[in-house]
């Protein structure tokens, strides 16, 4: 089979929540793809991270990697679930009564000093056209190491790296994206290699203190927001602004740039840690010292910063919508007491 593409591939890091063994996270997300932008769904490829947990506590602090005995015993029917909502999604079937085929292979995420217990390791599956690949951890990686566990499989030149709970609130212009990014590659001044959106604490982000109060961030900014317009979309302006950090949340980047400026040692990423927590300020600081241009980092800006593109369902506390009802409804009944 030809793989149905060559230049995009989405990783999905997911990992133990109050919802599971429901997949309504991942599928809202799914459900925005449709929504807002259907190219990430029938123009890419697709990379599941299973992050999993470190030890089992009386109550969840999920981001320090301790969940609850229910949350453990439910994780593995829940990556059971997801892997079947993404084949369903992403795979190509030579026909409708057929399954993809699946080859599996280990490897492993090393990190911190080169010592054997600074490795974790890995089961790859991933479909013969190789439209969708699942990585699953034999201990908890950490957001850091997940992506970059996936970036080392990924086989396209770009990647739009999305949390399992940050679904799209509105259109993104993903072709027009990459071919901008694309045709920046010779531009040494201005680099597009990685671009975010705007969530509800970055809107209006290139008047916020965070630009304005430093005077290199907001002469760059002065000079470099602007309307761009792909060639292939000529009637189509896609509005951009310096971004002065590396988050997180969904973006769309260039996967070399990703691993030779995110990850380029073992000493990078300890297992456990966020990219934005680390990485994220180191960025900035070098940004902040004229470095900008070392990372090309963009925000896409509609509406001058106005516009937001992505809502965030609080994964690690979010029950689901049937039990956040009942939850609701058990508050309701003792506000009335018990009536």
């Amino acid at each position: 089979m030809v793989p149905r593409s060559s230049q995009l591939t989405v990783i999905v890091t997911t990992s133990p929540t109050p919802s599971i063994p429901s997949t309504e996270l991942i599928a809202s997300v799914l459900q925005s793809f449709h929504c807002h932008c259907a190219d990430l769904i029938s123009a890419a490829r697709v990379i599941v991270v299973f992050d999993t947990y470190d030890r089992v506590g009386t109550h969840s602090r999920l981001k320090k990697g301790q969940a609850t005995r229910d949350v453990a015993e439910n994780y593995g029917a829940y990556r059971d679930n997801v892997k079947e909502l993404i084949l369903r999604e992403y795979a190509s079937f030579a026909a409708p009564d057929q399954n993809p085929g699946l080859h599996e292979w280990p490897d492993q995420a090393e990190f911190g000093l080169d010592h054997p217990s600074n490795v974790v390791n890995l089961s790859i599956t991933q479909t013969d056209d190789k439209q969708v690949t699942f990585i699953e951890p034999a201990a908890r990686l950490g957001f850091g190491l997940a992506v970059r566990s996936a970036l080392r499989v990924c086989e396209t030149p770009y990647v739009w790296v999305q949390q399992h709970d940050w679904p799209l609130v509105a259109d993104i212009p993903l072709a027009p994206l990459l071919e901008i990014m694309t045709g920046s590659d010779a531009d040494e001044t201005a680099p597009v290699q990685y671009v975010s959106f705007p969530s509800v604490r970055m809107r209006g982000y290139a008047t916020q203190p965070f630009v304005l109060d430093f005077p290199a961030l907001r002469a760059l900014t002065r000079s470099l927001t602007r309307d761009v317009v792909a060639p292939s979309w000529p009637a189509l302006t896609v509005p951009l602004t310096p971004l002065y950090f590396w988050f997180d949340k969904p973006h769309l980047a260039s996967t070399e740039h990703y691993l030779s400026r995110v990850f380029p040692t073992r000493l990078a990423m300890r297992r456990g840690e966020f990219i934005e927590d680390k990485v994220g300020q180191q960025a900035r600081q070098q940004m902040k010292e004229g470095l900008w241009h070392r990372w090309g980092c963009w925000l896409y800006y509609p509406d001058a910063g106005q516009k937001i593109c992505l809502g965030h369902l609080q994964g690690r506390t979010w029950k689901g919508s049937e039990k956040e009802l009942l939850t609701r409804l058990r508050y309701s009944e003792l506000r009335n007491g018990g009536r």
